[in-house]
């Protein structure tokens, strides 16, 4: 016997949130309603997936807005030049590093500077090597990305 259900989420292999599939008696009752991933075709059910798309829809607008505001925050620092790593080179003219700038070290100069980005997020090609100064981009969001300028020094 099967019955009519309202996935409450993407269900893998079966629907994508909000469509109404027919289930196996036993595969609604065991599976789908104890984790509440689908609930039973009623209109109160229908009303709350639609309360439930509005809420998540408000969240994902404000975790846009505060992304594009960090990148406007993000590319004025840029500017002042704010992001500075100091790392030890080679002896004499040498312009190449001892070791390498990496994502961990231009994650933890946003951090000394108040901006807390994963460093998963900082595309970084491959490490920096070498002094100098490199764009690098940094997606925030999905639909927001920008590029900090990083510029690599001498410690001395």
């Amino acid at each position: 016997m099967a019955i009519e259900v309202i996935l409450m989420s993407d269900v893998k292999d079966l629907g994508a949130e909000g469509a109404v599939v027919r289930v196996a008696d036993g595969f609604a009752r065991n599976y789908l309603l104890p984790r509440k991933l689908a609930a039973p075709v009623t209109e109160a059910t229908r009303r709350r997936l639609v309360k439930i798309r509005r809420d998540r829809d408000e969240e994902n607008r404000k975790v846009l807005d505060r992304a594009r505001t960090q990148s406007g925050l993000l590319a004025k620092a840029s500017r002042e030049g704010l992001f500075t790593i100091r790392a030890k080179a080679g002896a004499g003219d040498s312009e190449t590093l001892y070791g390498s700038v990496s994502t961990t070290d231009i994650a933890a100069v946003l951090a000394e500077n108040q901006f807390v980005v994963e460093k998963s997020r900082i595309d970084l090609a491959e490490p920096i090597k070498t002094l100098g100064s490199y764009d690098v981009p940094v997606k925030l969001h999905p639909e927001v990305e920008c590029v900090i300028k990083v510029w690599v020094v001498e410690d001395k």
